[in-house]
């Protein structure tokens, strides 16, 4: 596995929510995430999106072959969502295991548009994946509201 990320500190630009895409050639998703070559990974934020992080597998066949899916799971583990052409229910079972959404999209669906809509999203009404993971990150360290402090 070859993986390039962003060294730079992202928290100084308010970035909010980490994407992953399953894309060949870092402009369209166009992989099946278990067969994926290769992720682009982006942080979200109101007003700006960036690249930071691309890792490329070596070739794996689509032989159910289940050991090969842990490091992609491993490897997006901090991400709201993958987007990929199409995925599998055991790597189904393992991403929403690790509170990742997996997103089925077409092929050839271009990553920019993608991120353009769940920026506009982000701003006016996300979708319950998205919500519940922004929701997630605004409570932290912090107890929830619903939560009782007991001695």
């Amino acid at each position: 596995m070859r993986h390039l990320r962003l060294v730079e500190s992202t928290k100084v630009h308010a970035m909010k929510v980490k994407i992953a895409f399953a894309t060949s050639d870092r402009r369209a998703v166009n992989q099946h995430f278990g067969a994926a070559e290769s992720f682009a990974v982006y942080e979200l934020g109101e007003s700006e999106t960036r690249l930071i992080e691309v890792a490329e597998f070596i070739e794996t066949a689509m032989d159910g072959h289940e050991g090969k899916l842990a490091a992609k799971v491993e490897l997006l583990g901090d991400c709201a969502a993958v987007y990929c052409n199409a995925v599998g229910a055991s790597a189904i079972q393992q991403l929403l295991a690790k509170g990742i959404q997996p997103m089925r999209v077409d092929e050839g669906t271009l990553i920019d548009e993608l991120l353009c809509s769940l920026q506009r999203s982000m701003a006016n009404e996300p979708p319950v994946w998205l919500a519940k993971h922004l929701k997630k990150q605004s409570v932290g360290g912090r107890f929830a509201e619903d939560e009782e402090w007991q001695e």
